[in-house]
């Protein structure tokens, strides 16, 4: 009867191990989908900042040469009305 006894603790202790194993098992999973949402979160989130960065220094790259362009095209109308001007007042009828 000992034996039957014996067999009987081993089988409750084999299915406790397996439901605890199991448990276990599904503790971990449900860490590692945390962890994994959390990290997909934080990647996202810093793809988003790292977008945005470029996107505001792409348009501080572009607002700079629009203003380069501009005062050049500004600086070299006035220096040719400035030419035209010169040789309206240089007429050959004046130098004479």
């Amino acid at each position: 009867m000992l034996g039957g006894l014996g067999k009987l603790a081993a089988e409750g202790l084999a299915h406790r191990t397996e439901k605890a194993t199991e448990n276990a098992a599904h503790a971990v999973e449900e860490v590692v989908k945390e962890v994994v949402h959390h990290a997909k979160e934080a990647g996202e989130k810093a793809l988003s900042e790292a977008l945005n960065k470029a996107q505001e220094s792409g348009d501080k790259v572009v607002k700079e040469i629009t203003e380069k362009v501009t005062n050049s095209v500004t600086n070299a109308v006035s220096h040719a009305a400035e030419g035209l001007g010169n040789l309206g007042r240089n007429t050959p009828a004046d130098s004479s």
